[in-house]
């Protein structure tokens, strides 16, 4: 594994609270890696299952859903259910072989933007130690043969 590994890192963010705490940080000049790339959704309950695999098998080296926390959600239950869908999502990587830590799920309040920053410097550490997705060096290998 190359030193320099920079892994890429998709955050899907509920819009009321994970999403917030994104922007609380950034106001807060609080400084996190670069390789999380953000998408706003309006609930956790609205990430399916498909979302997190299609982020992998397009080359994402981690993936996580940040959500309300449990028990507060705006949509009663849509962290709940985002829960069970990324607990899914591990079994699956599990049974083929990939690293189930590549997926996970996160809760915090928009008021929790020192905490969103650490989510994501946790991610970018826990990526960076289990190395490239399997998935992303293939999909590397295959463009490299093509050019």
């Amino acid at each position: 594994m190359s030193e320099n590994f920079e892994p890429r890192i998709l955050a899907f963010c509920c819009k009321y609270c994970a999403y917030a705490a994104a922007d609380l940080a950034g106001s807060m000049r609080l400084s996190y890696p670069g390789n999380i790339k953000i998408i706003q959704i309006p609930c956790t309950g609205r990430v399916d299952a498909l979302h997190l695999m299609k982020a992998m098998e397009e080359g994402a080296d981690g993936v996580y859903v940040a959500g309300c926390l449990e028990g507060e959600c705006h949509f009663l239950t849509g962290n709940i259910l985002a829960k069970k869908r990324v607990n899914h999502i591990k079994e699956i990587l599990s049974s083929i072989g990939i690293e189930p830590e590549r997926v996970e799920m996160f809760n915090l309040s928009s008021a929790m933007g020192p905490r969103f920053a650490e989510i994501a410097l946790e991610m970018t550490d826990r990526i960076k130690k289990l190395g490239p997705s399997p998935i992303r060096l293939r999909l590397e290998e295959k463009f490299k043969e093509a050019c």
